[in-house]
C-alpha cells in the first residue's frame, strides 16, 4: 500500500515536472526563432498614438522589441535620443515599427494641416462618432464617401421602407477636428514601479469634419445632419482611384443577401 502511494506520488510530481518543462520550451520559442535570424532590437508602437504627439509624450505608447534583421526597416529607431522637438507626422498604429519619417517638426504638421479647396465648391462641417469616420483614421487632404441612410421615404414606391446609398463619392476632406489626448502625470503605484500607459487604442469622443463640396452635395449633408430623427451620415476612406461599381444602387433589406 504504501509503495503505491509513493509511486502516485512520484508520477504526480513527474507529470508537473514534465508540464513545466513543455511550458517553458514554448514560451521560449519565439526567442530561439528570433535569435537565430539576426535580431535588432528597434522601437516598435504598443497603442494607437494620435498625429501631434510629442516624443516626450510618445515614450509611454511605445517599446524596445527584438525583431529578425530582414523584417527591420531601414529608417527604424531604436531610441528616442537627440529629436525630443518633434511630433508624429500621422496617426501610429499598434504593432508598427516607429520610422524617423513618422515623426517631423511641429510647424511640418501645422503645414500639413492646410488643404487647397478646388475652385467652385464650398466648405460645409458635420459632426459625428468615430466608428462612422472609419475609426477616426481621417485626415485632411484624404477623400471620403458618404453614405446617407434615410428611415423611410428614400423610395416613392415603398416610402415605408430603410434605406441607406453611397450619395457623394470621393469629397475632399478640408479639416478634421477633435477632442485633444489628455496626458496627464503618470503617478506612480504603490510598489514603486512605473504605472501603465493608459489605452488609447479606440478613439473617443466625436470628430468635427469639414469637407469640399457642390451646393448640391451640401445640401444632402446638411439634412441628414440636422433632421436625425429621419436620417444619418457614414462615411467610407475612398481615395481617387478607389472603383465605382455602381451597384447596389440604393441598398434596402432585401437587397442586404443579393
Amino acid at each position: 500500500m504504501k509503495s503505491r502511494l509513493l509511486a502516485g506520488l512520484a508520477a504526480v510530481v513527474l507529470a508537473i515536472i514534465g508540464a513545466i518543462l513543455v511550458v517553458s520550451y514554448a514560451q521560449g520559442a519565439d526567442a530561439r526563432a528570433v535569435q537565430g535570424l539576426d535580431p535588432v532590437t528597434v522601437l516598435v508602437v504598443k497603442k494607437a498614438v494620435p498625429a501631434g504627439t510629442s516624443v516626450e509624450a510618445l515614450k509611454a505608447f511605445v517599446a524596445s522589441e527584438d525583431l529578425p534583421g530582414k523584417a527591420v526597416t531601414k529608417s527604424a529607431l531604436k531610441n528616442l535620443d537627440g529629436i525630443a522637438e518633434k511630433v508624429t507626422a500621422v496617426e501610429l498604429l499598434p504593432g508598427e515599427q516607429l520610422v524617423a519619417e513618422r515623426l517631423i517638426a511641429p510647424e511640418d504638421l501645422q503645414a500639413q494641416g492646410s488643404v487647397d479647396i478646388p475652385e467652385g465648391l464650398q466648405e460645409i462641417s458635420f459632426q459625428l462618432e468615430p466608428q462612422r469616420v472609419v475609426g477616426g483614421r481621417i485626415a485632411p487632404g484624404d477623400r471620403v464617401g458618404i453614405f446617407i441612410n434615410l428611415k423611410s421615404g428614400g423610395i416613392e414606391a415603398k416610402p415605408d421602407k430603410q434605406t441607406t446609398q453611397l450619395s457623394i463619392h470621393k469629397v475632399l476632406v478640408t479639416a478634421v477636428q477633435r477632442a485633444p489626448l489628455a496626458t496627464p502625470s503618470p503617478q506612480p503605484s504603490a510598489d514603486g514601479s512605473a504605472p501603465a500607459a493608459e489605452d488609447m487604442s479606440l478613439p473617443t469622443g466625436s470628430l468635427l469634419l469639414t469637407v469640399a463640396v457642390n451646393d448640391a452635395d451640401a445640401t444632402k449633408i446638411v439634412y441628414a445632419s440636422e433632421f436625425t430623427e429621419f436620417a444619418s451620415l457614414w462615411l467610407s476612406k475612398e481615395p481617387l482611384n478607389a472603383t465605382e461599381s455602381g451597384e447596389p444602387g440604393i441598398m434596402t433589406k432585401p437587397e442586404v443577401y443579393k
